[in-house]
Parts: structure tokens; sequence; C-alpha cells
């Protein structure tokens, strides 16, 4: 099996060394990133997630070499896997350098700049829509509540407070870690009709098993009381969701719903109907796309028993209707 796992790797790494159209146009003498394949903004460096994720939740790309990075961010959550060689990068200003078989996850609220790697150094670059998130964090026991990526992936979600964050894993002697990473690399190149499902799949086991190595590896001291507090808010609305009342939330604490909801607003910047809101569309979006619903029921299903008033918000925060953003998913499906 070791002999194999080796096989695969000295493959995939013979294709990621050879040079993509973006590298060739590095050699011939581009000094400079051309920003067009990243954004369309013409102010701030923000790398675009329309620009590589279209309608899909994750996309895997190798990272361009021969050239230096400046600081920019992401309005979708990156990952950086170090395939082979090693990566130097400055995250929030903390030089870093990310040696062959690490891990780095970056949130949309965080800036970052890159040295230019060498030919041997293959980063790959994993695209995650926040929406992904979803449903692994729903599906979490309460075993795993406490814990520093749950806080990161409940702020990429809902995005309460806008704090950059990144989380980086020296996992090279995690032989569980490095098989995940090797078959998701093998489905980037297969591009067979499930290779997005199985994606889907092997990411939702990688959080799993990161989750799993950080519990082994270290104390987690990174919650204060305030941060217990919000994790158990995020809990409670991924539980109850549907039928959530701040009057329901408080009994649990023992407070008034008027302090609870002093303290949500002051820890996420915004009010607890918004969470919860945000909650509801993330659910319906998913039923958009996998259930045969109909409108009516989808709004029934996430707590709203007023279909105009469902259409009206979704329209409100994803700028189509629920028919038309289901049209056109169910187009690029």
């Amino acid at each position: 099996m070791v002999w194999g796992r080796l096989v695969l790797n000295k493959t995939l790494l013979n294709e990621l060394m050879l040079e993509t159209d973006e590298e060739r146009g590095i050699l011939r003498g581009d000094k400079a990133v051309n920003k067009e394949i990243y954004t369309n903004l013409t102010s701030d460096f923000i790398i675009q997630s329309e620009k590589f994720l279209k309608d899909d939740l994750i996309m895997i790309r190798k990272h361009p070499r021969y050239i230096d990075f400046p600081k920019h961010s992401h309005d979708y959550i990156e990952m950086n896997y170090v395939f082979n060689g090693q990566f130097h990068q400055k995250v929030a200003n903390q030089s870093m350098t990310l040696r062959q078989g690490d891990i780095l996850l970056l949130n949309q609220h965080i800036e970052h700049e890159l040295t230019a790697c060498k030919k041997e150094d293959i980063i790959i670059n994993f695209i995650i829509h926040p929406a992904f998130f979803d449903y692994i964090l729903s599906n979490l026991s309460t075993g795993f509540i406490q814990s520093q990526m749950i806080h990161f992936l409940m702020n990429s979600i809902f995005d309460y407070n806008q704090t950059g964050q990144f989380l980086y894993y020296p996992v090279s002697d995690s032989i569980r870690i490095q098989e995940i990473m090797s078959q998701l690399l093998e489905e980037m190149f297969e591009e067979s009709i499930l290779s997005k499902s199985k994606i889907k799949f092997l990411m939702g086991l990688l959080i799993l098993e990161l989750i799993e190595q950080q519990k082994q590896t270290q104390q987690n001291n990174f919650y204060t009381e305030k941060h217990t507090f919000l994790t158990e808010v995020f809990r409670y609305i991924e539980e109850n969701y549907r039928e959530a009342n701040l009057q329901a939330l408080a009994k649990q604490f023992n407070q008034t719903a008027y302090w609870v909801s002093k303290q949500v607003k002051a820890l996420t910047n915004q009010n607890f109907k918004d969470l919860v809101q945000e909650k509801r569309l993330l659910v319906a979006k998913n039923l958009l796309l996998y259930s045969e619903l109909s409108m009516q029921a989808i709004a029934e299903e996430i707590g709203y028993e007023n279909i105009s008033y469902f259409y009206r918000i979704f329209k409100q925060k994803y700028k189509m209707t629920p028919k038309v953003y289901q049209t056109q998913l169910l187009k690029k499906e």
C-alpha cells in the first residue's frame, strides 16, 4: 500500500511539474501578476470566487510558480497544500514557511503576500465557498464544538465579525491526511462525472481529520468565555433554525432576551434575527439544488410560512429569485 501511494504521488508530481499557460507567460518575461485572471476589481486586490468557482462550491488549482504575489485577500476560503518543496508567505504580516505536506487555511478577511515558488515547489490551492462548510458544521457532534476549526468555520459561514483568521496544520507525518490529499488531487485530474461529488466528500473527510488532529496535538486555549457563549449561540441556530427565537435561547443561558441580544450584537455585529436568516437561506440554497420540493415547501421547511417574504429576503441576499437561482444551478449541474 505504501508503494502504491508512492507511485501515485510520483505520477501526480510529474503532472504538476508541467508548466501551465500562466507559468509559461511568466517565464517569457511577464513580471507582474495578471490581475485580470483573479479579479474584476480595479482598486483593492481581492481575488474573486466567480473567476474560478462559477456555481461550484470547490475548485482545485495549482498555484502559479516563478512570480511574487502582492498582498491580497479573497472572497472565499482558501486552503494551501504543499505537495512538493516549500512555500514562503507572509500572513497578516507574519512570515511563514510551509513545508511539504503542510496545510494552511485562510478565511475571507485575512491578507497574505506570497514569495515566488521555484520549479520544484508545487502548491495546491483549494478555493472553497463558505456555504460548503454549512453541511459539515451542522452534522458535527457536540464533542467537536469546542474547536478552533469550528470557530474558524462559523466565522467564515456566518461572516459575523470580519476578523482575519488562519489555521496552520503541520501534518506531513499524518498518513491518513496525506492519503486524502492524494485522492483529492487524483480527482482533480480525473474530471469524471462523479469527480465533483467525490471532491466534496473527500474535503468533508479532510476537515474532520484536521479537527481530530488538532484535538490530539494541542491543548485549545483559544476559547474565552465570550467565544464559548458564541459557540452555544451558533449551535442553537444550527439545531433550531426553523423555529429559533431569542426567548428560547435566553432560557438556555438563564438570562433575559435583552441581555442575550445585546451580547450577540456586540460579538457579531449582527442581530440574532440576521444570523437565523443567514442559516435559513443557506439551507434553502441546498434544498433548491438537491431536493424536488416546491417553493412553498422549501419556505416552510426553513421556517417561513409566507412565501412572498421568503422570495423577498432571498432576492435581497442573492440578487435573484429562488426560482431563477435554482434554474441557473441546475443548468450548471
